[in-house]
């Protein structure tokens, strides 16, 4: 049975990743939706140039309350909503696709979008279809690495990872995203005590891999809430950070500014942050990465660390949180049901289903180290 993706936001930043996938996909037929109707239709075309194959186009607000009629009217089986930002949005999306009984997934990172989805849970439920919040980065791809090696140690103290992207900018909806937080308090956990720390604040430098010295900032997650109770882990961090020194400095200085009242609004500051990063992307080395570092005790009781770094060149950095929804719905595609119920998407795919999804071993690679403290 072919599986009818639509994808809200199908021409934005993550959303034209998405649809470039699924466009040659077998066993898919895609639709894109929007509210410009040109930006729409150069994308329809576009696709379909690309394919070879027929790509249909909605234009309209998803977030509008006749979005169930559609959804039924077009046969629709499977949504991918990219169109953040997703601080402060509701869940209206996924509410007509209860409603219009399709299964849904966001590419969200929002902390509290992702980890309150479970309140449509029992209406989900009584639907028989799956709402499946966070299918990005994180928390997806990073359960979905720690899931991997997970067997290899008997309990799990800590585990800090991150991001650093290239100094390509995002969309503008995704800067002011990020920037949602910045200078407000972030709740992680330090030795299984509650820690706060603010946001884009206590700047530090981490060597990586090929991306030389990157600067990092407290950036508030999913995974925070939901690694605790996954993986017992009593230490639990975030950073993330630009591909250049200057976006971090930037971003620390928005967030004391927004923290002692000198600005109030983000988001003017973020179309102008955005403006300027747009400018300096040039000196770039198109090079980002995602890395996770987890400590505890192996099957013989010896220290244990894991250390993964996914590397993305050329700028292809986009694809890591966009991929996440392309792994899954490949994976629905061919048969794979999802239970019923609205939840984080954690445990819905694994690290070599991903990758598969992305096929672009020239960009992207992982690397894993274990060390068993005696070396």
């Amino acid at each position: 049975m072919t599986l009818r993706v639509l994808v809200v936001g199908g021409y934005g930043n993550f959303g034209s990743i998405v649809c470039r996938h699924l466009v040659l996909a077998p066993g898919i037929e895609l639709v894109i939706s929007g509210r410009d109707p040109h930006k729409l239709q150069r994308k329809v075309d576009e696709l379909k140039s690309q394919s070879n194959t027929a790509c249909e186009g909605w234009c309209g607000d998803a977030m509008g309350a006749g979005f169930a009629s559609v959804l039924r009217s077009m046969n629709i089986t499977w949504v991918i909503h990219t169109g953040g930002p997703f601080q402060g949005q509701s869940y209206a999306v996924a509410q007509s696709c209860i409603d219009a009984g399709v299964n849904y997934c966001d590419l969200s990172d929002c902390r509290t979008f992702v980890n309150g989805v479970s309140v449509l849970d029992a209406q989900a439920r009584q639907a028989g279809v799956a709402i499946l919040s966070g299918c990005s980065s994180v928390p997806t791809l990073s359960s979905a690495i720690i899931d991997q090696y997970r067997y290899r140690f008997t309990r799990i103290d800590s585990i800090e990872h991150g991001i650093s992207s290239s100094a390509k900018m995002p969309g503008l909806s995704t800067v002011e995203g990020v920037l949602a937080y910045a200078g407000k308090p972030i709740k992680q956990l330090r030795h299984g005590q509650v820690h706060e720390v603010l946001g884009w604040q206590d700047l530090t430098l981490r060597k990586m891999p090929e991306l030389g010295t990157r600067v990092l900032a407290n950036v508030d997650v999913p995974d925070m809430d939901i690694f605790a109770g996954r993986y017992g882990a009593h230490t639990l961090s975030f950073k993330a950070g630009a591909g250049l020194k200057l976006g971090g400095v930037a971003n620390c200085l928005l967030a004391q500014a927004l923290r002692w009242g000198v600005v109030r609004d983000h988001l003017a500051w973020a179309a102008r942050l955005h403006r300027l990063g747009t400018w300096f992307e040039r000196f770039g080395d198109g090079k980002s990465a995602m890395y996770i570092d987890v400590k505890g005790l192996g099957a013989e009781g010896q220290p244990l660390s894991l250390a993964v770094q996914l590397t993305a060149l050329n700028d292809k950095g986009p694809e890591i949180p966009s991929c996440a929804a392309v792994a899954l719905a490949l994976k629905v595609a061919q048969g794979y049901v999802p239970e019923p119920g609205a939840r984080p998407c954690v445990g819905e795919i694994t690290v070599d289903e991903y990758m598969a999804a992305i096929n672009d071993p020239a960009n992207l690679s992982l690397a894993v180290h274990f060390s068993d403290g005696q070396g």
